[in-house]
């Protein structure tokens, strides 16, 4: 990847692929988070919603997008990361996470680029979809 200063529009981070999700990781999540809905860490409760298995925390997916951007942008060039979710992530599922440069643009006096995001699973569908913008003029 080129410098951070040069990007352009088009211009990608590197694939973020991660293992598949496991249950442990639900649970080591739901802890560290507080989020302990049954959802995601009963199969059970799980069941008896009308669910095969748990699934993910929505902010479990988009945790790993933030890796995604902190492995190549230091957190204090980060002024904004939003997220919308669009699909159930499932165990076992293997997500790949991506950003791609979409504009780059002086704002207040501050180079900044803009970049489209996305998570999606083995099987290219679409788990979480988002935006990011990063100060370039900072790093």
């Amino acid at each position: 990847m080129k410098p951070l200063h040069d990007l352009a529009p088009g211009d990608e981070l590197p694939a973020l692929e991660l293992p598949p999700v496991t249950r442990a990781q639900l649970a080591l999540f739901a802890g560290a988070s507080g989020d302990h809905n049954p959802i995601h860490i009963d199969i059970d409760f799980a069941r008896a919603a009308g669910q095969p298995d748990v699934f993910a925390h929505g902010m479990l997916v988009m945790a790993e997008l933030g890796r995604l951007l902190t492995a190549h942008v230091p957190i204090e060039a980060l002024r904004a990361f939003s997220t919308r979710f669009a699909a159930v992530t499932r165990v076992h599922d293997r997500l790949t996470c991506r950003g791609t440069v979409v504009a780059v643009e002086t704002v207040d006096g501050e180079r900044r680029a803009r970049f489209d995001l996305s998570v999606t699973d083995q099987a290219g569908e679409v788990k979480l979809v988002g935006g990011a913008t990063v100060a370039l003029s900072s790093i």
